[in-house]
């Protein structure tokens, strides 16, 4: 599920109890400004007519499926509500990329979002003053093609595509 959609944090929240019973009866619940905390209470709010209910996540949407279980949310969750959207965005596309578990690994890692690999070279190049090295008639055929090619291979950095850009990372 892409977090980039409009759709705000939520979970569907019943009981085993209930389910087993044949029903499903529960409520959405929204988790923007919720901690851990408020949203177990508002769970057993929502159950009270249970003396000890035993909470099922029946559904989800607006956040990652990594941190949705049926009996439980991952308690990563709870930091990845406390983030932007855009971080947000970029911790998905991160984690899909090269593992990246947190934030700051990501942002550490990030090389910005280009059009494609080649884009990528090119910018590289002429920001660290590589292309300088060449005389300015001799510019136009370098193969930035190539040295993408090779960056990526090599390790250096990783390419993804991600809604029709190319995000690129470092030490893959």
């Amino acid at each position: 599920m892409s977090t980039t959609t409009q759709t705000a944090p939520r979970v569907y929240v019943g009981t085993y109890a209930k389910y087993n019973n044949g029903s499903i009866k529960g409520a959405w619940i929204d988790l923007e400004g919720l901690d851990e905390n408020s949203f177990h209470d508002a769970c057993l709010e929502l159950h009270k007519d249970e003396s000890d209910p035993e909470l099922m996540f029946q559904d989800y949407e607006g956040f990652p499926e990594k941190f949705y279980g049926e009996s439980s949310l991952d308690d990563k969750l709870w930091e990845w509500l406390e983030l932007d959207e855009d971080d947000r965005e970029l911790l998905e596309v991160a984690s899909e990329a090269i593992d990246a578990e947190d934030i700051d690994k990501a942002k550490d890692a990030f090389l910005g979002t280009f059009r494609s690999e080649t884009e990528w070279a090119e910018a590289y190049l002429g920001d660290t003053g590589q292309l300088d090295e060449i005389p300015e008639n001799l510019r136009n055929y370098f193969d930035f093609e190539a040295y993408a090619r090779d960056a990526r291979m090599g390790g250096d950095v990783c390419f993804h595509e991600h809604n029709g850009e190319t995000w690129v990372f470092s030490n893959c």
